[in-house]
């Protein structure tokens, strides 16, 4: 396979998975790079994200690609994709069970957003686990953070004592991700620090993918 692929996941529902998906994707893509994103989620989130970002604007799906799978038919879709992209973001389901495995099994680096909370936190040991038994690299990304709370500060600490690495690039609650979402969007296309917080992670994950 020529592209690298991705996989975005997270036990606990509500984590930003769908959202740090389609930034992700969107900051490769102004890289430069051809982006596939694949939705493995039955709720479709994903795909009515592309649907809208589509029917708003048909040419800013250039150089994104977007298909749905089943989990027994991830690693023939990763292939198809991997040989027409650069990079391939897989969007999980919120549930860490043997479904999750042929995702995590074909990602160079697992991707697992947590937000500022310590339920995350618990739900994360599980993916975490899966992971390790896949022998796949993850990376910890806090999602939805609140500069300046102890909370924030609590659960930072706590992911950074889990074992896994814990990316610089921190991701805060801002309205205008889910703004932005909602109309097929990507805050990083919008003016603000979204756009920084975005390519500052796309830079982390690149560079833990070309070191893999």
């Amino acid at each position: 396979m020529a592209g690298k692929v991705i996989t975005v996941a997270q036990q606990k529902g509500g984590s930003g998975k769908t959202t740090l998906a389609a930034h992700l994707a969107l900051g490769f893509r102004a890289e430069g790079k051809t982006v596939a994103l694949i939705d493995l989620d039955p709720q479709g989130s994903l795909g009515r994200w592309y649907v809208t970002r589509f029917e708003n604007d048909e040419a800013s799906c250039e150089g994104l690609e977007f298909s749905t799978s089943s989990a027994w038919g991830i690693s023939m879709e990763v292939r198809k994709m991997a040989n027409a992209c650069d990079i391939v973001i897989v969007d999980t389901p919120p549930k860490v069970d043997s479904d999750l495995r042929p995702a995590l099994r074909v990602a160079h680096l697992v991707v697992v957003p947590v937000s500022a909370g310590h339920m995350d936190l618990w739900a994360t040991e599980g993916v975490m686990d899966l992971a390790a038994r896949e022998n796949r690299p993850i990376l910890l990304v806090m999602n939805r953070t609140r500069a300046g709370t102890r909370l924030g500060a609590e659960v930072n600490e706590a992911a950074k004592q889990l074992g896994a690495p814990v990316a610089e690039a921190m991701i805060a609650q801002r309205v205008g991700y889910a703004e932005a979402m909602g109309h097929g969007r990507g805050a990083l296309e919008m003016r603000g620090p979204a756009r920084e917080e975005i390519a500052a992670l796309v830079a982390e994950v690149a560079e833990r993918l070309n070191a893999g």
